[in-house]
C-alpha cells in the first residue's frame, strides 16, 4: 500500500469498531514466579495475596517456585519474560539488593530488569540470647561485644543472610566486632543458643517466636522500624537506643521491564486494598510479618536503588562478596 493510499484509509482505522481491541488484562491465568523453595516466608506472603486477587480480578494467579542461586535462578527467568501482566516476581530483598553486591553476571539488573509494582510488607530480623543469658537489654549487648572483640558470638542462617548482615550492621554502628557463626538455616543457629555454644542469634523472628515466648530465649530486639505484633514485648532497635540498626527482608512484586503502566497500577491498586483488609493483616501479624512504609509504585524503582546503595557498604564489610 502507498502513502497514499495510507492517507485514504486512516479515517477507517481511526474508527471504533475496525480495529480489534486487545482484550482487557487479565483474560488469562496470571503466573507468579518465587525464586525459592516452598513453604518458605515467600509463600507465607504471597499465596493468601494471590487468593484474594484470584477473586478481586477474576483470574487464577498461580504459584511457581523456582529455587536455585539464591534466588537468582527464578529472578533471571522473569526478567527474560514478555511484560504481558501474565509473569510477575514475588522477589525478596536477598536477590534484587544483596546479590549484586555478592556476585557478577547476575542475569538480570535490578534496576532495569523489572517493573516495580507492591511492596507488600516484611519479615523482621530478631537479636536474642538464652532466656537465662546475664545480657538483659541490647544496651547489655552492645557493652558485652565492646569488652573485647570476638567476645559476642552469633549465629545466622548462613552467610549473607537478612540475619548475617543485621548483625554486621549492628557491629558498624557499635565500633565492635562480632563472631559471625553461619549454619545451615534458622533451627541450628536456635540450637546453638540454647545449647550455649553461641552468644546470640541475629534471625528472621518467625522462627524463633515460639522459643521466645516460652522464655527459652530472650528477645533483644527486632530490626524493623515498627515492632512486630506476635512479639509485642521485644523493643525495635530504634526504641533499645541504636537508630540505625534498621533492617527487613521485604517482599516486593514486580514484572518484566516494560510492563504497561496501566497494568502496574492496577495490581498496586488491587495488592494495597488486600494488604489493607483485617483479616489478611491479622494473618500476616501471625507470621511475624510488618508492614512497610508506603511507596508509591512509580517511585519504587528509585526505592530498590536506594536500598541496594544501603547495603553495599555492609555486604563489602561482611566478607560475603564474591
Amino acid at each position: 500500500m502507498n502513502r497514499r493510499h495510507l492517507l485514504a484509509a486512516a479515517p477507517l482505522l481511526a474508527t471504533p469498531g475496525l480495529v480489534q481491541a486487545q482484550p482487557a488484562w487479565p483474560s488469562r491465568s496470571v503466573r507468579i514466579v518465587i525464586p525459592f523453595t516452598p513453604g518458605g516466608a515467600s509463600d507465607l506472603m504471597m499465596r493468601p495475596v494471590a487468593e484474594r486477587l484470584e477473586r478481586v480480578l477474576g483470574q487464577s494467579f498461580v504459584i511457581d517456585n523456582r529455587p536455585g542461586g539464591g534466588g537468582a535462578v527464578g529472578v533471571g527467568a522473569v526478567a527474560n519474560e514478555r511484560p504481558d501482566g501474565y509473569t510477575l516476581l514475588m522477589s525478596t530483598a536477598g536477590p534484587l539488593v544483596l546479590l549484586p553486591s555478592m556476585m557478577a553476571n547476575l542475569p538480570y539488573n535490578s534496576a532495569r530488569s523489572f517493573t516495580y509494582i507492591s511492596l507488600m510488607g516484611g519479615a523482621p530480623i530478631v537479636c536474642a540470647v538464652k532466656g537465662d543469658s546475664p545480657i538483659r537489654t541490647l544496651a547489655d549487648y552492645a557493652a558485652a561485644a565492646k569488652r573485647s572483640p570476638d567476645a559476642v558470638s552469633y549465629g545466622s542462617s548462613g552467610i549473607g543472610s537478612m540475619g548475617h548482615l543485621t548483625g554486621v550492621l549492628f557491629g558498624m554502628e557499635t565500633q565492635s566486632q562480632l563472631l559471625h557463626a553461619p549454619f545451615r538455616g534458622a533451627p541450628e543457629a536456635q540450637t546453638a543458643v540454647l545449647g550455649g555454644t553461641t552468644t546470640s542469634l541475629w534471625d528472621t523472628a518467625a522462627a524463633n517466636v515460639q522459643a521466645i515466648r516460652a522464655g527459652n530465649m530472650r528477645g533483644l530486639c527486632v530490626s524493623s522500624a515498627q515492632r512486630a505484633a506476635i512479639l509485642p514485648d521485644v523493643p525495635t532497635a530504634r526504641e533499645a537506643g541504636f537508630p540505625n540498626v534498621v533492617s527487613l527482608n521485604w517482599f516486593m512484586l514486580a514484572g518484566p521491564a516494560g510492563l504497561p503502566p496501566v497494568i502496574a497500577e492496577r495490581l498496586a491498586a488491587a495488592v494495597r486494598g488486600i494488604l489493607a483488609e483485617a483479616a489478611m493483616r491479622e494473618r500476616l501479624d501471625s507470621v511475624a510479618f510488618v508492614q512497610t512504609e508506603d511507596v508509591a509504585q512509580r517511585a519504587l524503582s528509585a526505592w530498590v536503588q536506594a536500598e541496594q546503595a544501603r547495603w553495599a557498604p555492609i555486604v563489602r564489610a561482611s566478607g560475603a562478596a564474591m
